[in-house]
């Protein structure tokens, strides 16, 4: 896998909630900002189609999402995709810091068209997929449609939560792997949303 360096900037309380990561690899360089409470996306991973689909995941899950990444492409996409899920998904668990007045629950049904996709979310700092889908096309566009379980692996594992992912009904692959997105989007902000002041678990900790 390489080496990693990762920093990580961290802002709680009454400012913006945001995390900066810096991976690189002998695989993947990548810098990336999100911010939970909003901002615009400025995203480059040289794959067009992923681009896309994390703009969708930035514009309906109410994030800002700075992403560039310089991925090993002269092999192929899975390295670009997956590392930035770990990417993603690590920023995701620093800038929700103590996880205080979250909802840490959220859900989604999504319609795309013909698709129907349910995502249902569990900040719970334990990671764990549940995943079904059937993807017809080998591709869309410069996107290989079997990178869409590993990109949401990679980042329920580096995000420490639980992500449920079930497309209930579809033709179209690009209308199905848009639905999940724009559905994990929905769930995600539902979750992350500060809603009290209590941590939300009996356990005592997130």
């Amino acid at each position: 896998m390489g080496r990693t360096r990762a920093t990580i900037l961290t802002e709680m309380g009454d400012t913006m909630r945001t995390s900066t990561i810096t991976r690189k690899t002998n695989e993947t360089d990548i810098a990336l900002t999100l911010c939970l409470d909003g901002g615009a996306s400025d995203i480059s991973t040289g794959i067009g189609f992923f681009d896309h689909m994390l703009e969708q995941l930035s514009r309906h899950g109410g994030m800002g999402l700075t992403l560039k990444c310089r991925g090993d492409l002269c092999v192929d996409g899975h390295h670009t995709v997956e590392d930035v899920g770990l990417a993603l998904g690590e920023a995701l668990r620093s800038a929700l810091g103590g996880k205080r007045g979250i909802e840490r629950y959220g859900t989604a049904l999504i319609p795309m068209d013909e698709a129907l996709i349910l995502c249902a979310v569990d900040l719970s700092g334990r990671p764990c997929l549940r995943y079904t889908a059937e993807i017809s096309a080998g591709r869309v566009g410069d996107f290989d449609t079997e990178l869409t379980r590993e990109f949401f692996q990679a980042l329920a594992n580096a995000g420490g939560f639980a992500l449920h992912i079930r497309q209930l009904d579809g033709i179209n692959s690009h209308h199905i792997i848009e639905g999940m997105f724009k559905a994990l989007a929905r769930a995600l902000k539902a979750a992350v949303a500060v809603t009290g002041d209590a941590l939300p678990s009996t356990k005592g900790v997130l």
